[in-house]
């Protein structure tokens, strides 16, 4: 059954009606016993059953689901004030430290997050992306001509590799790698659905994870008063908030060090070791697709070849793929936030107190957003289709100010991961296609195990004729053509959407700045028609599409 679409407009004179709520549930216990079992399915019924707007309980507490782009839009235009996303993630306070991102107030919290963002932006993504196809090269280097691999668990290592390695520093990827892998593994325990209103229960998980908190601000402080010992210092993340300071001149301390380290992993690790798995798990389960996306990484860089910067960010089919992946399998099937004020969502009103959320892969399904919405088809990003161009429908990453920080490390990442694995192995799945669904027992959904998978080593010489730096773009700057006779043009900025990456100003530094704090400025609004090329680069490469282009033509 199709669901009911609500606007605003569809009821201009009804205001304050409470959402329709779902039937059934126990005393006490609400939705909780359905919920538990596969939180997927339950948000899917109620959406089915009730709409785009719908209420339920969960152990005493009042939730309400918002799918749909116009709804999902009034969650992720909501300000702080009126949305605490602080108050829905209380689970992460023992793991990322008191007082630290969603522990934080909200102005203290804004002010760490832009603390990570130098390591997240593009001008990183260069170094970045060569530490990323070594780590590859480096895991893969004993896999002989053939054999066989658990995928979740080899994308999972291979992930912490490269987190660890790009964002951490060298000391966490060579000289405490293996202690700290267990570090980690006994801090991801501790995230269970308990978590969410007991975080302090004295069981054995809640213990090991306080021991491992502990352990790492041990590790992190000895690190810190290494590397001040040491005249050159390394270009990471690590470094970034040992140098860092609060607007109020504060340094940063050990234990905040440690909790937005773990912040920024704990960002991109589950999410991209899952979205890894689908991309060749779905590459797999369509020969023909695979066919062609192997083909484009021949082409673009030879078998040997160099891995360029330059080249993944053009990589289309590829990235298409990627897209329908985290539109179909989405690692977060839940966004949470607190009603701190009435929220008006069409013709209902969410009241303070209660719970809001939304759920990516249940609006990510919806026909009248995605038409045939089971299908895997990366056609839809296309020119002429651009799905995902309506940025509160499409959603992985989340979405307005609050859209992970991380989404474009991690595209690189799992971009260059894929360059060099296609090119270097060939892989069957080992079960039938059918036994390769999605987990929704897990807080991050990831392939169900076991996901098995065969490679075998390629036997193919060099395909490609040209380096990959002369290679013919495959999609014109800017998503469409501009061609007009106008001699100046406007940039528009959503600054609702934009964080900071700064792919506007490594593509077109005469138009755009970053400011000692990270935000975005304009240098012209309507520049001269000769930068309308860069402008169009700098559209083409936000990574939260926060940029378009008005020509004096109306276009």
């Amino acid at each position: 059954m199709e669901p009911v679409t609500i606007k605003a407009t569809d009821h201009p004179h009804v205001s304050g009606l409470e959402p329709p709520r779902l039937k059934g549930g126990l005393p006490l216990l609400g939705h909780m016993i359905d919920f538990a079992r596969n939180p997927y399915h339950f948000m899917q019924r109620a959406h089915d059953e009730c709409g785009e707007v719908v209420a339920f309980t969960l152990l005493g507490q009042n939730i309400v689901l918002l799918t749909g782009a116009e709804p999902s839009e009034a969650f992720f235009r909501a300000p702080d004030e009126q949305l605490d996303q602080s108050a829905a993630y209380k689970l992460m306070t023992p793991i990322f430290g008191e007082g630290i991102i969603f522990d934080a107030p909200i102005h203290r919290k804004n002010e760490q997050l832009r603390m990570l963002m130098p390591s997240l932006r593009i001008d990183a993504m260069e170094r970045h992306s060569v530490t990323v196809v070594q780590e590859v090269e480096d895991l893969i280097a004993d896999w002989g001509e053939s054999g066989e691999i658990e995928l979740v668990e080899f994308m999972k290592q291979l992930t912490i590799n490269t987190a660890s390695h790009c964002l951490l520093g060298k000391e966490f990827r060579y000289e405490i790698s293996e202690e700290f892998a267990q570090i980690y593994h006994d801090l991801e325990q501790g995230i269970n659905p308990l978590a969410y209103h007991f975080p302090n229960l004295p069981i054995p998980a809640f213990k090991k994870r306080d021991r491992a908190r502990k352990r790492l601000q041990k590790l992190v402080g000895d690190i810190v008063q290494k590397r001040k010992q040491k005249a050159e210092k390394p270009k990471d993340m690590f470094q970034t908030l040992i140098d860092a300071t609060y607007k109020d001149g504060t340094k940063l301390s050990d234990n905040e060090i440690t909790g937005l380290l773990l912040g920024a992993i704990f960002a991109g690790h589950h999410t991209s070791s899952g979205t890894s798995a689908w991309v060749l798990l779905e590459l797999l389960k369509h020969p023909k697709l695979l066919r062609e996306v192997v083909a484009e990484i021949d082409e673009l860089f030879e078998r040997d070849g160099h891995i360029s910067f330059e080249g993944l960010r053009n990589i289309p089919k590829l990235e298409n793929v990627l897209k329908e992946v985290l539109r179909l399998h989405p690692p977060l099937i839940v966004l949470m936030r607190k009603v701190e004020q009435d929220l008006i969502v069409g013709p209902y009103v969410v009241k303070k107190g209660s719970m809001v959320w939304v759920s990516p892969p249940v609006t990510q399904r919806i026909a009248s957003l995605f038409p045939e919405p089971e299908k895997f088809d990366p056609s839809r990003y296309e020119p002429g289709r651009e799905e995902d161009k309506n940025l509160s429908a499409y959603q992985p990453f989340g979405g307005g100010k609050h859209k992970c920080t991380g989404n474009a490390f991690a595209q690189f990442q799992i971009k260059a991961i894929f360059c060099v694995l296609l090119r270097r192995y060939e892989f069957e799945l080992v079960d039938s296609e059918d036994r390769y669904v999605d987990d929704y027992t897990q807080m991050i959904v990831q392939p169900k195990s076991p996901c098995r998978v065969r490679y075998r080593r390629r036997n193919i010489e060099s395909a490609t004729k040209q380096p990959a730096h002369c290679q013919k773009p495959t999609a014109n700057v800017a998503r469409k053509e501009y061609s007009c006779p106008a001699t100046t043009f406007r940039i528009v900025v959503d600054y609702h959407l934009c964080q900071g990456h700064g792919a506007c100003v490594v593509e077109a530094p005469e138009l755009f700045e970053l400011d000692e704090d990270g935000n975005m400025h304009l240098k012209m609004e309507n520049p001269d028609r000769q930068f309308l090329a860069k402008a169009g680069k700098a559209v083409k490469y936000c990574p939260n599409r926060a940029l378009s282009l008005q020509l004096d033509d109306g276009e």
